[in-house]
C-alpha cells in the first residue's frame, strides 16, 4: 500500500473542526480509524482526559470557567494530592480536593465531560467521599449553631455612635 498524505478530521462541531495530517494509513491510530464514538458525544471520539477547569465547570462546582481557572491558580484545587493548574488533565479515577464558597469537597472522578449539562447529569460525574460529606455536615451544623451574623450598619455613624467608637478606641 503506498504512503500518502491524508488529512482526517479528529473533532467535528459546527463551530470547530480539528484536523491531523498523517503520512501513511498505518500511522492513523486505531481509535480514529474505527471512529469509536461516545454515544453522549456524537461528534467527538471518546476522551481519555480533559482540562480540569473545563471539568469543574461542567460538573457545576463553579459558575464559569474563569472562576474555575482562578480557583486553580489560587491553589484551591488539588488533583491526587498535587496543586492543579487550569490546564492539568483530569482522568476517570482521579481524586480531587475542591475548595469553593459551598465548602470543601473531596471527590473521585467517575465521568468526563466538557459540556455543561443539567445538575442531575453533573452529579453523576463524581462521587464525594464519606469523610468529605461528614466534614461538610459538621461545618454546616457549626454555622447553624453560631446563629445569624450581626448586620453591617448602613450609612454614616450617628453622633452617639461616633462617641462610642471613640470611647472603645481610647481616643477621647
Amino acid at each position: 500500500m503506498p504512503c500518502f498524505a491524508r488529512i482526517i478530521p479528529l473533532c467535528c462541531r459546527a463551530w470547530h473542526v480539528s484536523y491531523v495530517t498523517v503520512q501513511c494509513e498505518a500511522a492513523i491510530p486505531a481509535e480514529i480509524r474505527k471512529r469509536e464514538r461516545d454515544p453522549q458525544r456524537p461528534y467527538n471520539i471518546r476522551m481519555d482526559g480533559t482540562r480540569i477547569d473545563k471539568w469543574l465547570w461542567a460538573a457545576r462546582f463553579f459558575k464559569t470557567r474563569e472562576l474555575a481557572s482562578k480557583a486553580c491558580e489560587m491553589g484551591r484545587i488539588e488533583s491526587n494530592g498535587l496543586r492543579a493548574k487550569p490546564a492539568r488533565e483530569v482522568r476517570v479515577g482521579d481524586m480531587l480536593r475542591i475548595k469553593n464558597e459551598a465548602g470543601e469537597f473531596e471527590i473521585a472522578v467517575l465521568a468526563l465531560s466538557i459540556q455543561r449539562g443539567p445538575a442531575s447529569v453533573a452529579q453523576t460525574m463524581y462521587r464525594e467521599t464519606e469523610a468529605s460529606i461528614e466534614l461538610r455536615r459538621k461545618a454546616a451544623e457549626e454555622r447553624r449553631l453560631l446563629g445569624p451574623m450581626a448586620s453591617v450598619p448602613t450609612g454614616r455613624p450617628s453622633k452617639r455612635d461616633r462617641r462610642l467608637i471613640h470611647s472603645f478606641s481610647g481616643r477621647d
